[in-house]
C-alpha cells in the first residue's frame, strides 16, 4: 500500500505551495488513473511517491516504510518512467546489465518478451532511437523489473496507435495481486479502459477517488464525460 499522510511540498524556485496536507491512499492490485488539470501536481505526485522530491512536511509510505529514505529495499520495488527522459548512447544489452541489478525481480526473458510485443528487439544502440521507440525499451524495462509500484507519467506519449495497443496488453497482462501501477495522464482514451480506479486530483484535494465500474456506463467508460463533468459540478475553471 501508499498512504499519503499530510504532505505539504513547494518547488524552492518559487513560492507557490502544490500539495498542502495532501492525503491519499493506493492499495495494491489496482491500476490507477492519476487525472487532473494542468499544473494540479500529478507529476510532482509521482515523483515524491518515487522518493525523487522530499517534502517539507507530511510522508509518503511504502509499505509502512518512508520513501524519502530511499532504502534500497524500497527503491527496488519502485519504478517511475517519466513523460521526458533521457536514454545514454550505449547498446541496449549494456543498458540492461548495467541497470537490471537494481532490480532482483527483473526477468531478462520478460523483457524480450515486452520488445517483441513492441515489435523491437534488443540489438540497438540507445541514443539512436526515436521518442517512440526509446518509450517502447523503457517501458519494456520498467514492466520486466516487476517492481511492486509502477508509476507512469503520459506512457503513450510519443507512442503510434499500435504501440498503445501493445502498451495496454502488456498492462493489463503485468498487474499482479501485490501490485499498484499508477497512470497519470491526459490522453485518457488511450488508457480509460484498463483502468480499474480514478483518482483525480486539484493540488491539494482528491476530488474524485472512484472505482472505474461505477463510473462505467454499460461496458463504456467514458473518462473525458465524468472528468468534464465533474469540474462542472466542483466549479473548477480550467484554462486550457
Amino acid at each position: 500500500m501508499i498512504d499519503i499522510q499530510n504532505l505539504s511540498f513547494r518547488y524552492p524556485s518559487h513560492g507557490d505551495i502544490v500539495f498542502r496536507e495532501f492525503n491519499m491512499q493506493l492499495e495494491t492490485g489496482h491500476i490507477y488513473g492519476l487525472l487532473g488539470p494542468n499544473g494540479a501536481g500529478k507529476s510532482t505526485l509521482l515523483y515524491l511517491m518515487a522518493g525523487l522530491l522530499t517534502p517539507q512536511e507530511g510522508h509518503v509510505l511504502c509499505d509502512g516504510i518512508d520513501v524519502r529514505r530511499r532504502l534500497p529495499a524500497t527503491m527496488r520495488e519502485v519504478f517511475i518512467v517519466p513523460d521526458e527522459f533521457e536514454l545514454p548512447h550505449v547498446s541496449l544489452d549494456d543498458y540492461i546489465r548495467t541497470n537490471s541489478v537494481f532490480y532482483p525481480h527483473f526477468s531478462e526473458d520478460d523483457m524480450h518478451t515486452y520488445l517483441q510485443t513492441f515489435g523491437m528487439t534488443s540489438n540497438v544502440n540507445l541514443g539512436a532511437l526515436s521518442l517512440g521507440q526509446r518509450k517502447k525499451i523503457f517501458m519494456s524495462f520498467a514492466m520486466a523489473t516487476h517492481t511492486k509500484v509502477l508509476l507512469m507519467d503520459e506512457p503513450t506519449n510519443g507512442l503510434d496507435i499500435l504501440g498503445k495497443q501493445q502498451f495496454r496488453e502488456f498492462i493489463l497482462a503485468g498487474k499482479k495481486a501485490d501490485s499498484i501501477f499508477v497512470v497519470s495522464t491526459h490522453q485518457v482514451k488511450d488508457v480509460e479502459q484498463i483502468l480499474d480506479h480514478v483518482l483525480m486530483i486539484d493540488h491539494s484535494h482528491v476530488i474524485a477517488d472512484v472505482d472505474a465500474d461505477d463510473i462505467r456506463v454499460g461496458e463504456a467508460l467514458d473518462l473525458e464525460a465524468f472528468y468534464k463533468d465533474l469540474i462542472r459540478k466542483e466549479s473548477i475553471y480550467v484554462q486550457e
